[in-house]
């Protein structure tokens, strides 16, 4: 059966405080980040594992798995038992393969950055943004490359209540002018391994509450990013930049962030609802090859005013 054939049963977390019986769960650093085991991805996990490592995702951000074995089909089915795929904009899926991607660097390549190198969550672009992305290594370098990811909740959070009050009742503009439009054609150019299609569609804008709830713990995050959020709705140029320079430095603080250095068989998977993540662009005369699998996520939801607020 081709995968975009197979059933989507979608599987809710376990609940706060499960005790994993199917999973092992330790954490990886103290903003954010966990590493699963005792599970085999390929094998088709069933619901109630499912459901553990959906709760392991909401507990800590982003999860990691080693030694997994998965070829793109098997990724693919991974990932929808997670939810239905999120297409992926300007950039052409493997061969046979529409809902993944392949995320590469190769060895000739000497460019000081990297593809996804500047702090972003998945195509915020979009109406609805990708609730997690999936990424597998195949191929990695002896050093460099590695992933960083930022606590969102912790952004919002350690803010002043005076400011949190401010972000909760605006709208972010975002946009892949910076990213996607022609205009940046020659800069995907040179990542040789991989196909990126810009457009004028990227100049398209879309707005999202700069404080944005996550519908499944009910925590609030920081939802602005340096990659797509172009300006603040109904306020002065020189505001805005003040306002996201300010919030971008903030919010990626390395107090925040965990690392990840890659092996082959390593998976990630994080949720772009309250995480943001950055690419290393440190490598130089070794491959990097990825694949990733995107699933598909809500329009965010915003914090409500603290008057009405239920908590």
């Amino acid at each position: 059966m081709p995968v975009t054939e197979i059933p989507l049963v979608p599987v809710p977390a376990a609940p706060a405080g499960h005790v994993y019986r199917r999973i092992t769960v330790d954490p990886w650093s103290g903003a954010c980040g966990a590493v699963i085991s005792g599970v085999d991805l390929a094998a088709g996990p069933d619901d109630e594992t499912v459901a553990e490592i959906r709760r392991a995702l909401l507990d800590h951000l982003v999860i990691f798995f080693r030694d997994q074995a998965l070829d793109a089909d098997a990724q693919a089915a991974c990932s929808r038992r997670f939810g239905p795929y999120s297409p992926v904009p300007f950039i052409e899926p493997i061969a046979g393969h529409p809902e993944v991607i392949a995320v590469v660097r190769e060895a000739s390549e000497t460019q000081g950055f990297a593809f996804g190198g500047i702090w972003h969550s998945d195509f915020s672009i979009l109406p609805e943004p990708p609730m997690g992305s999936i990424l597998h290594a195949l191929e990695v370098p002896p050093f460099g490359g590695d992933t960083l990811w930022a606590n969102q909740y912790l952004a919002y959070e350690t803010l002043s209540h005076g400011l949190q009050r401010t972000l909760r009742g605006l709208s972010g503009v975002h946009s892949a002018r910076d990213a996607y439009s022609p205009k940046m054609q020659s800069v995907h150019d040179l990542f040789r391994g991989m196909t990126v299609r810009t457009d004028e569609s990227a100049n398209r804008t879309q707005h999202h509450p700069v404080v944005r709830r996550n519908p499944e713990t009910g925590r609030d995050a920081l939802y602005v990013n340096q990659q797509y959020t172009v300006g603040i709705a109904d306020w002065f140029p020189a505001e805005q930049r003040a306002l996201l320079d300010h919030l971008f430095a903030h919010a990626t603080q390395d107090a925040f962030t965990c690392r990840w250095r890659w092996a082959v068989g390593d998976v990630a998977f994080w949720d772009n609802r309250v995480v943001q993540h950055m690419a290393m662009g440190d490598v130089r005369g070794h491959r990097r090859a990825m694949h990733r699998t995107t699933v598909a996520g809500e329009a965010p939801i915003p914090a409500p005013d603290r008057d009405t607020d239920r908590s």
